[in-house]
């Protein structure tokens, strides 16, 4: 084992006690898709109307089929205990008309200096029993040119950040509110924004999804469960611009989570935060493959949305070809305010990181620092440390070698 040590480093061995790995509280098994109240066939037209005024006659139990085509759609609203079910061989593409999702300002498809001024592709909202099953593809489409304009959501992601501006792009699926989610089997591409993001939702299942963006998609997280309880992410294939998953907190907490064998290929991180404000625990992560992830495990935050990051355990982890396979970070972007970051009982359990790369764990301060426990885990040999105001229980060897993690040992995630 080499122990890294920087001058500002507070470093030290010591033995942290453990309360149990966090979870979702849930007995959770693979879903079943819901019976069909009606099925819809693609026309050449915009599909909204159709489609929504299916969802919103179709009983609660139920879903509506979209079934053997391309359908065009605008903004869609599933409500309570009905499900959407996209069929095998269909395409839910999301218009590319900025107007349609407009949320009154109009500023949808434009620079601001707020963003948020767009409507999602899909909302479930102060819905019970919902959700978006099948094995169809919903495609926002962030690589199309917007109506009336010539440059694509991607494109004008990129000007916000040249302009120090914000975009107003759609999200792709956003749940809020809400009670016992479901989403099963679909496959979610392109997204203008976050491709999935749970707000204020307690029961949150995404079971055998696939999101396949590319890397160079900005702002293009795969599930965001924010504020949300009771979660559990499982047997998924997800490969965006940005982070993978990230766990946050800004508006209430989220703990009771759990994500399991999934497989991750190019993007940002496993992440949590950046905001915790109001506490991130009770997170396992187990059996998972990160081929290309930039960040790795990856906690970051500051003191303008910091809170407690606590009880997380990772478990059964390979990391291949990431620059920085595992960071803690309470400084991130430097950003700074009155809420001070807290991370504490981080486990790290039989981690396997493959190739070289910059572990780094910044803590707050020498009365703040960052905790964590490792056990059975094993570097690449050279590996870099950066390492300040940070307790570390356990050792590490720099043993690990090979070409690529593969996927979860025994599982099928595709």
């Amino acid at each position: 084992m080499k122990q890294p040590f920087t001058l500002a480093a507070v470093f030290t061995v010591l033995v942290l006690l453990h309360t149990g790995q966090g979870r979702d509280l849930r007995t959770v098994t693979e879903p079943k898709n819901p019976p069909v109240c009606t099925t819809l066939k693609p026309s050449s037209a915009d599909e909204t109307k159709i489609i929504q005024d299916a969802l919103h006659t179709c009983a609660k139990g139920k879903a509506v089929a979209l079934s053997s085509g391309v359908f065009i759609s605008g903004p869609l609203v599933i409500p309570s205990g009905v499900s959407l079910l996209v069929e095998k061989n269909t395409t839910l593409r999301g218009s590319t008309n900025p107007k349609l999702y407009d949320r009154g300002n109009n500023t949808c498809g434009a620079l601001d200096n707020y963003g948020g001024g767009c409507n999602p592709l899909i909302t479930i909202s102060g819905a019970t029993g919902s959700g978006i099953y099948g094995k169809g593809t919903i495609d926002g489409r962030g690589s199309s040119k917007m109506l009336g304009s010539n440059i694509t959501w991607w494109h004008l992601a990129r000007n916000a950040v040249t302009a120090h501006k914000q975009q107003n792009n759609p999200k792709m699926i956003y749940i809020y509110n809400s009670t016992d989610i479901t989403l099963y089997q679909i496959t979610v591409v392109n997204s203008p924004f976050y491709h999935i993001e749970s707000l204020l939702t307690f029961g949150f299942t995404v079971w055998g999804i696939t999101i396949n963006t590319p890397g160079s998609a900005l702002n293009s997280d795969g599930v965001d469960p924010t504020g949300s309880m009771n979660v559990t992410i499982a047997h998924c294939n997800i490969s965006t611009g940005d982070d993978n998953i990230a766990i946050s907190s800004l508006h209430a907490p989220s703990k009771y989570i759990s994500v399991y064998n999934n497989y991750f290929g190019h993007g940002s991180s496993m992440g949590i935060g950046s905001g915790t404000t109001y506490g991130v625990s009770e997170v396992t992560v187990t059996n998972l493959t990160l081929n290309n992830v930039r960040y790795g495990l990856y906690i970051k935050s500051n003191t303008l949305n910091g809170g407690l990051v606590t009880n997380v355990t990772y478990d059964n982890v390979c990391i291949y070809d990431s620059p920085w396979p595992i960071t803690l970070d309470t400084r991130y972007y430097h950003k700074t305010g009155n809420h001070t970051p807290e991370f504490k009982n981080i486990s790290f359990n039989n981690i396997r990181v493959l190739t070289n790369g910059t572990f780094t764990l910044h803590g707050v301060s020498k009365s703040n620092l960052v905790q964590v426990s490792m056990k059975n885990v094993h570097i690449s040999e050279g590996s870099k440390w950066s390492v300040s105001n940070a307790q570390i229980n356990g050792t590490w060897e720099e043993d690990a070698s090979g070409t690529s993690c593969g996927i979860p040992a025994n599982e099928n995630i595709f």
